[in-house]
C-alpha cells in the first residue's frame, strides 16, 4: 500500500541534550569536524546509516536511547561544549569585522543553485558548489552575506545506468521538513504564525506565491523560495520542481521567482529579523538577473518615485554581476515576446516594459534583436562585473565586447576574481589529523601551507597511500551498487572485490559532462589507453564520474562510450565509472587520486575548481592550460597538456591533444610516480611488489610544493577577500553615493547620461597635430599633441580627451599602449575646444599615437561604462 500523504516528524530531545537540534540545523557541521565527530560518537552505526546527516540521524535514534544519552554526564558536557563553540563562532569578531565601519553592512548573494552538503541537494555542478563554498568562506571570515536561491522539490536528479550503459534519471521528491531548513513565519506568540509568503503576478490574472525556507550556513542565512504551496495552481506549484528542468516558460518563471521574488524575500526577511538591508547585490550568473528589475520597480514605486533612468542608475551602482560561462551557448536566452508577455502582467504601471526589454535585447553587432539575453541584462544592470579566472576574464571581455563598440577588448569593464574552494570542506580528515599531530592546531596549520615541507617524505607517502586505499574501498562499494542497479546479480559481481589497487597510480576525472569537457578524449586511442592501464611496471588506474544534462544526448553518448570501454573484463579492474557524482563521493575521490585530469577545449573552461580540491589534498594536476590552471601552473605542481593550434579542425585537435596526454602519462607521470627517472623505458620502477615500499622523492617534493604554493591561492577565503576588496566595498561606496540626499547623485547621473547620449553623435575629433618632433626623432624627445574637438552641446567637464601612444605594428595597430589625458587649452567657440598635452617618446622603433574622447562623470566606475567613445 502507498501513503496518501507523507510528512516528517521531528524528534523532541530531552532537555540536557536539546542543543543537538540546534547543532544539526546549522550547516556548519558540514565542514566542522568536531561537530560531525560528536554526532558520530553518539551512535556510529546509525550515523553511517543516516548518510552522516544530523537531522536524519536524530530521527533514527530511539526515545529510550535519547534518555540514556541525556543521563550520561560526559555526553551532556560534550553537547554543551559544542553549543558554546558554535556560539563563539557565530558571535566573535572575525576578519571582516576588522575592516571598519565603512565595510558593507549586508551583501545579498543570488544564485540558482547552492552546493553546501549532499544532505541539501540543491546543486548540479561547479556553479552550485562554488556558491556553497562562497557562503561557507563568507561565514568563516564574518562577511555579512545573505544567500538567496530556490528550493527545488526534487533537486537536480539522481543518476544511474541502464544495462547498456545509458544514463537514467530519477527525481526523488524531497520533504523540506526532513531537511536542515526552517520555514519563515509571521510573528506569533506560539511561534507557529502563518508562513511568510511572497507573491508575483503572472499573465492571465494568475499569481505565483512562494514560501521562504531558511538554511543557516554558519553565520550566513540562506533563503530558498518554494512555489509548492497550497495557494498556487498546479502549474505554479511545479515551478520549483527541479533544477534546470522544463522548457522556456518554466525556466523563465524560475528565474523571475529567483530574481524578483528573491528581492521580495529579502525585504520580508529584513522586516522579520531586523537585519541590515543589503548594500550590495551580487548576481551569480545571469539566472538571477531579474533582481535588478525588481529593484528598479521598488525605486519607481516607492516614496522617492524615481524615474526609470534614475532607478537604473541607483540600482546599478550597488550591483555586482559574475559571469561563469565562456561560451554564448551557456547563456539563457528567451524570445523578446516571451519576456514581454510576462512583464506586461507583472510590472507596476510606472515601469516602462519597453525599457526593460531593451536591457536584455541583443541590439548590437551580430546580436539577434528578437532575443532577450540574460547575461547581457546582467551586465547592463550591474556597474561592476567579473569573470572567474584571469583567462576567463579575457574571454569574457572578448565575448561581450559588442556591448562596448570602439573599445579595445582589454578595456571592456569586466575584471576577474579567480574562484577558490572552501578548505575545511574539501581537505580530508586524515590530512587534518596529520596537521594536528605534527603542528598542534589544525586551524593554524591549515593556514600555514609551508608547514608541508616539515613533514617527512615517508609520512607524506604513507598518507597518500592511506587516502588511495580509502578511495579503492569506496569505489568497490559504489561500483557493486551501480552494477546491481544495471540488473546484475550478486553471483556476477565477485570481480568488483578486486577493482583497483591501493598501490597503483590513480587518476581522477569527475565533472559535468558537456561535450567541451571531452570526457572521452582519453579513449581517442583505446589500445594505447589499455596499454597504460595494464603496463607491467607502472600501470595507471582511472576513477571517473559525472552527470550529463538530461537533454544532452551527446553527453550521454560520451558516458555510454566510456562505460562500455570500462566494462571490458580485461581492464575493468583498472577503470571505474561511478554514477551519481555528488559531494559525498567527491570527499573521498579528490583526496584518493594521485593525479587530477582535466582536458577541456581551451578556452571553454571558465575556472574548473575540481582540480583545486584535489590539490588541497596533495594531488597533482594534469590539465589543459585553461581556467584556473592557466594562471597557477608553475611546472612543479603538475603537468600541462599542450594545446593544438586554433586553426586545427576539431578532429585534428582531439587527435593532437590526446596524443600529448598519452605521451605525458607514458614518459613523465607514471615513471615519476613509481620512482623511476622520467622518459625511461619500461621496467624503471622494478617489480610491482616493491611499489609501496619505495618513496618517490621527486613525486613527494611535487606534493609538498603543491600544498605550500597552491593552498593559499585556491582557497575560498582568498576568493572572498578579493570579492570584498575588489567588488563589494567599491559597490557599497558607489551605492551610498548614489542614494545619499534623496538619490541626488543617481538623479544627476541619469540626467547627465541622457544629455551625453543625446549629444554624442555630434562629438568628433576635427583635427590632431603634433609639435616638437624633428625629422630624426630620438628617445627622450618631447611631443606636444594638439587635438581640436567639436563637443557641440557638451562641455569639457563632460568628457575626457586622451592621447594613446605606443609601438606601432605593421597595420598601424598600437601595442604596449600608454594613456595620457589632454587638458583643455582654449575655447574656440561654437562648441569647439583645443585640448593639448606633452608626452615623452620613451621607446625606439615604430611609434604611433591616436586621440580619443570619452564621457567623464564622478559616478562612473570605468571610462567604458556608457559604451560611448569617439576615436580620431
Amino acid at each position: 500500500m502507498k501513503a496518501i500523504r507523507r510528512f516528517t516528524v521531528r524528534t523532541v530531545l530531552p532537555e540536557p541534550i536539546r542543543p543537538l537540534a540546534r547543532l544539526a540545523s546549522n550547516l556548519r557541521w558540514s565542514w566542522h569536524r568536531p561537530t560531525r565527530e560528536l554526532f558520530a560518537g553518539l551512535n556510529p552505526r546509525l550515523w553511517e546509516e543516516s548518510g552522516q546527516d544530523p537531522i536524519g540521524f536524530l530521527g533514527m535514534v530511539s526515545r529510550e536511547e535519547f534518555q540514556q544519552l541525556a543521563a550520561d554526564q560526559s555526553v551532556v558536557e560534550r553537547v554543551r561544549a559544542a553549543e558554546k563553540d558554535l556560539d563563539r563562532y557565530l558571535e566573535e569578531p572575525r576578519w571582516y569585522q576588522g575592516l571598519g565601519p565603512d565595510a558593507p553592512a549586508s551583501i545579498a548573494y543570488f544564485s540558482p543553485e547552492f552546493g553546501i552538503t549532499e544532505v541539501l541537494p540543491q546543486y548540479s555542478g561547479g556553479l552550485g558548489i562554488l556558491a556553497g563554498d562562497h557562503l561557507k568562506a563568507a561565514s568563516d571570515l564574518g562577511v555579512p552575506l545573505i544567500g538567496v536561491g530556490l528550493l527545488y522539490q526534487a533537486g537536480y536528479f539522481k543518476q544511474s545506468l541502464s544495462r547498456d550503459a545509458w544514463q537514467q534519471e530519477t527525481y526523488p521528491v524531497l520533504d523540506p521538513d526532513g531537511l536542515p531548513l526552517t520555514l519563515l513565519r509571521e510573528p506569533s506568540p506560539d511561534g507557529n504564525g502563518k508562513a511568510l509568503e511572497i507573491s508575483l503576478p503572472l499573465p492571465n490574472g494568475r499569481r505565483l506565491l512562494a514560501h521562504i525556507w531558511r538554511a543557516d550556513v554558519g553565520r550566513v542565512p540562506l533563503l530558498l523560495l518554494d512555489s509548492n504551496v497550497p495557494g498556487n495552481d498546479d502549474a505554479a506549484r511545479s515551478i520549483t520542481d527541479r533544477l534546470y528542468g522544463g522548457g522556456g516558460d518554466h525556466r523563465l518563471q524560475q528565474e523571475l521567482l529567483l530574481g524578483m521574488g528573491g528581492v521580495k524575500a529579502l525585504r520580508a526577511f529584513q522586516k522579520l529579523t531586523g537585519c541590515a538591508a543589503p548594500e550590495v547585490f551580487h548576481t551569480n550568473e545571469g539566472h538571477a538577473g531579474f533582481l535588478g528589475i525588481e529593484r528598479i520597480q521598488e525605486l519607481m514605486s516607492g516614496e522617492q518615485a524615481l524615474t526609470f533612468d534614475e532607478a537604473l542608475a541607483a540600482g546599478r551602482a550597488s550591483t555586482v554581476f559574475t559571469t561563469h560561462t565562456p561560451v554564448p551557448a551557456g547563456i539563457d536566452r528567451f524570445e523578446i515576446n516571451q519576456i514581454s508577455h510576462f512583464f506586461q502582467a507583472g510590472l507596476a504601471p510606472a515601469v516602462p516594459v519597453d525599457r526593460i526589454l531593451e536591457l536584455g535585447r541583443e541590439n548590437y553587432a551580430d546580436g539577434n534583436p528578437s532575443v532577450f539575453n540574460m547575461a547581457v541584462m546582467g551586465l547592463r544592470l550591474a556597474q561592476r562585473a567579473n569573470g572567474v579566472a584571469k583567462l576567463h576574464g579575457e574571454v569574457s571581455r572578448g565575448m561581450f565586447s559588442a556591448l562596448w563598440p570602439g573599445f579595445d577588448h582589454s578595456e571592456v569593464p569586466i575584471t576577474s576574481v579567480t574562484n577558490g574552494v572552501h578548505v575545511p570542506t574539501w581537505v580530508d580528515s586524515r590530512i587534518s589529523k596529520l596537521a594536528r599531530d605534527q603542528f598542534g592546531s589544525e586551524a593554524e596549520a591549515l593556514g600555514k601551507w609551508d608547514l608541508a615541507y616539515n613533514v617527512s617524505d615517508a609520512d607524506v607517502w604513507a598518507l597518500r597511500r592511506e587516502l588511495r586505499a580509502a578511495l579503492v574501498e569506496d569505489v568497490r562499494r559504489r561500483l557493486r551498487a551501480a552494477w546491481k542497479k544495471r540488473g546484475a546479480a550478486d553471483a556476477e559481481l565477485g570481480w568488483t572485490d578486486n577493482v583497483l589497487d591501493p598501490d597503483v597510480l590513480t587518476i581522477g576525472f569527475a565533472r559535468r559532462v558537456p561535450t567541451y569537457k571531452r570526457l572521452t578524449l582519453m579513449l581517442r586511442e583505446p589500445a594505447r589507453l589499455k596499454a597504460l592501464l595494464l603496463h607491467k611496471d607502472h600501470p595507471i588506474q582511472l576513477v571517473i564520474a559525472g552527470k550529463s544534462h538530461p537533454a544532452d544526448d551527446a553527453g550521454k553518448k560520451m558516458i555510454q562510450d566510456l562505460v562500455r570501454f570500462s566494462d571490458d573484463p580485461e581492464i575493468r579492474h583498472r577503470i571505474a565509472f561511478l554514477p551519481n557524482y555528488d559531494i559525498a563521493m567527491a570527499r573521498t575521490l579528490f583526496p584518493g587520486c594521485d593525479v587530477w585530469l582535466n582536458n577541456p577545449l581551451r578556452p571553454l573552461e571558465a575556472c574548473g575548481t575540481s582540480g583545486m580540491k584535489a590539490a588541497l589534498n596533495g594531488s597533482l594536476n594534469l590539465s589543459v592550460l585553461d581556467g584556473w590552471w592557466d594562471e597557477m601552473y608553475d611546472g612543479e605542481n603538475g603537468w600541462a597538456i599542450p594545446t593544438a593550434n586554433n586553426d586545427a579542425s576539431p578532429e585534428e585537435r582531439d587527435d593532437i591533444e590526446a596524443a600529448a596526454l598519452y605521451e605525458l602519462l607514458e614518459t613523465q607521470v607514471a615513471p615519476r610516480f613509481y620512482g623511476g627517472t622520467v622518459s625511461e623505458g619500461a621496467g624503471a620502477a622494478g617489480p610491482s611488489t616493491t611499489r609501496s615500499e619505495t618513496v618517490p622523492t621527486h613525486w613527494v617534493s611535487m606534493i609538498k610544493h603543491t600544498l605550500s604554493h597552491l593552498g593559499p591561492k585556491v582557497s575560498a577565503e582568498r576568493m572572498l577577500r578579493d570579492y570584498v576588496n575588489i567588488l563589494y566595498r567599491p559597490a557599497a561606496d558607489a551605492g551610498r553615493s548614489a542614494t545619499a540626499n534623496s538619490y541626488a547623485q543617481a538623479r544627476a547621473l541619469a540626467s547627465w547620461s541622457a544629455k551625453v547620449r543625446g549629444a554624442w553623435p555630434q562629438v568628433h575629433v576635427e583635427h590632431v597635430d603634433s609639435v616638437g618632433v624633428s625629422e630624426d626623432p630620438q628617445i627622450g624627445d618631447t611631443l606636444q599633441v594638439n587635438a581640436y574637438v567639436a563637443l557641440n552641446a557638451l562641455t569639457p567637464d563632460d568628457v575626457c580627451v586622451e592621447v594613446a601612444y605606443g609601438r606601432a605594428e605593421e597595420n598601424d595597430t598600437l601595442a604596449d599602449i600608454t594613456m595620457m589625458e589632454l587638458q583643455v587649452k582654449e575655447d574656440l567657440g561654437n562648441g569647439r575646444h583645443l585640448f593639448s598635452g606633452s608626452l615623452v617618446i620613451d621607446r625606439s622603433g615604430p611609434f604611433g599615437y591616436t586621440v580619443r574622447v570619452l564621457p567623464r562623470h564622478e559616478a562612473l566606475a570605468s571610462k567604458a561604462e556608457l559604451g560611448l567613445i569617439v576615436n580620431a
